[in-house]
């Protein structure tokens, strides 16, 4: 079974940032971008960039080189970013919301790193490296005698643009490549399929290093529309409605996760800055639709939301489903959509042979999108990029590890993970089916489901449960489940909680919840 994107032509050279510099020269008195209050305009952007640009070719950081950046969302940031690409390098996020341990452990996982931009409130982060950390203030009157000019490097689509770590499903950190050419594919997508524009401003809400806030970074700048950065390394949900309700916001790119509390956040205090958005383009972990139905029919909502899926190793997103085309009776999985532009979803068996209409199996992305490979990994890591032949012709495709199969009306549906499954009792159960039936009780505001150890060291199912309302009813839950799923996919344990807590890329974070349940002396 084969979904395949509308082929559209880029350019000869489809390089990112030319897209930026286009419009720093049509208008370069237009606000690029505002954090707490200050602003840049493109011209002033375009300038500093450059100089980045001059300082790292003047010290061979050229194209295939790599550039760390550990940086708060600052103006520097983007700098930093647009410097890094005018000078044919890639750049590698080292995000300060990471923990130490982990910082350190991922600065040993990047081959023939050049030099890492920090700044004062970061560089102990990354002191532990084994290259030159720069800070672009103490560098600044350098940098000002440099030219404001672009440096000219010829930069192709072929090039890698940025690298960021995905754990993927082994937990251990991998440097996933990106290509200017995918990258380029999918802002070219955003823009001509929703009309993006100069107008389409931009609030980055996500962590700096999960791959989703890539393209939020850099979409309203390929616009020619303006960026709002928070000031605030952690996600902020007070701060970001506020900056949402205060700016002509039109485009924001969030996890799911961080949506549900953005839209609770609007719920509580009765006001209308989401509804009033153009667009929510969201994803990266199973939807929980009900979440969502309330307001999505509220009156007066103008946004459309967007449920997107995709993968770091593919340029982030590969498919695409309007919201507004989701029906409860007719799905039991909410859609991911239809293709990105010059994309191709291929579900294929064990043996990489296509399935049925209807039928599952592992959703394998081809085309423009799929990236360069993991970046200093051995061969098995790399297997998951791999040939198949369709019709005669060699395709290069990523193999997910995601389970799918497309609807009636042609709309791709991710139904799990090929190796989520947990043992329990003898039986492979999945723990996001679980989730999925918890969400659709009326007791249920939010839930996340686990494997935990009893006192004897057997894994059992524990439900972190958020109530709809005052305490959680567990022997009402667990009746209420007993009617939808089989005996042995009901946890054995309930546990009521505030919240479930996010991980700093927005998505949820079960490692944590079950730390705590350990906190608690409970096993």
């Amino acid at each position: 079974m084969i979904l395949q994107g509308k082929r559209v032509a880029l350019p000869s050279a489809p390089v990112v940032h030319q897209q930026f510099e286009a419009h720093a020269r049509a208008t370069p008195d237009a606000v690029a971008v505002v954090r707490d209050g200050r602003q840049v305009t493109y011209a002033e952007l375009d300038a500093r960039a450059n100089r980045f640009a001059h300082f790292l070719a003047a010290r061979g950081h050229g194209r295939g080189a790599k550039v760390g950046l550990c940086l708060d969302y600052s103006i520097d940031l983007l700098v930093a970013v647009l410097g890094t690409l005018k000078a044919g390098a890639a750049y590698v996020p080292f995000d300060p919301a990471y923990p130490a341990a982990r910082l350190e452990l991922l600065l040993g996982q990047v081959p023939d790193l050049a030099l890492i931009v920090a700044s004062p409130a970061t560089a102990a982060m990354v002191a532990p490296a084994a290259v030159d950390v720069v800070d672009l203030d103490e560098l600044g009157e350098h940098l000002a005698g440099l030219p404001a000019t672009s440096p000219g490097i010829q930069v192709t689509g072929d090039d890698l643009c940025y690298a960021v770590f995905t754990s993927g499903s082994t937990g251990t950190p991998k440097l996933t490549a990106v290509r200017h050419e995918g990258w380029f594919n999918l802002m070219n997508w955003l823009k001509l399929e929703y009309g993006l524009n100069s107008g389409s401003h931009n609030l980055v809400v996500s962590a700096f290093g999960f791959d989703l806030s890539q393209r939020a970074l850099m979409t309203p700048l390929f616009c020619g529309a303006t960026q709002y950065l928070l000031a605030s390394r952690n996600f902020d949900a007070m701060l970001a409605y506020r900056v949402l309700r205060e700016h002509d916001i039109r485009v924001v790119h969030c996890a799911s996760s961080t949506l549900y509390v953005l839209i609770d956040w609007e719920r509580a205090r009765g006001g209308d800055a989401l509804t009033r958005l153009d667009y929510i383009l969201f994803g990266g972990e199973a939807l929980r639709p009900e979440r969502l139905t309330d307001w999505m029919r509220r009156e007066g909502n103008t946004c459309t939301l967007l449920h997107q899926y995709g993968v770091a190793e593919c340029t982030d997103v590969a498919t695409s489903f309007d919201l507004a085309g989701y029906r409860a009776g007719e799905h039991d999985i909410a859609p991911v959509g239809r293709p990105a532009y010059n994309t191709d979803i291929h579900l294929l068996d064990g043996q990489l042979r296509a399935v049925a209409a209807g039928q599952d199996g592992e959703i394998c992305i081809a085309g423009a999108g799929v990236g360069a490979g993991y970046l200093g990994a051995s061969g098995p890591e790399n297997a998951k990029f791999t040939t198949i032949e369709v019709d005669g012709t060699p395709v290069r495709l990523y193999r997910t590890g995601d389970r799918g199969r497309v609807t009636g009306a042609g709309d791709l549906v991710v139904a799990g993970r090929m190796d989520a499954q947990v043992k329990v009792r003898g039986m492979r159960i999945d723990p996001t089916d679980i989730e999925r039936a918890l969400g659709r009780l009326a007791e249920v505001r939010e839930a996340a489901v686990a494997v935990t150890r009893t006192d004897a060291g057997d894994a059992e199912l524990t439900a972190f449960v958020v109530p709809e309302a005052g305490a959680l009813a567990e022997d009402a839950v667990r009746a209420r489940l007993l009617k939808t799923l089989p005996r042995n996919m009901v946890p054995a344990r309930f546990v009521g909680v505030a919240a479930i807590p996010l991980s700093p890329h927005g998505k949820v974070d079960r490692a944590a919840l079950v730390d705590a349940l350990q906190n608690r002396g409970i096993r």
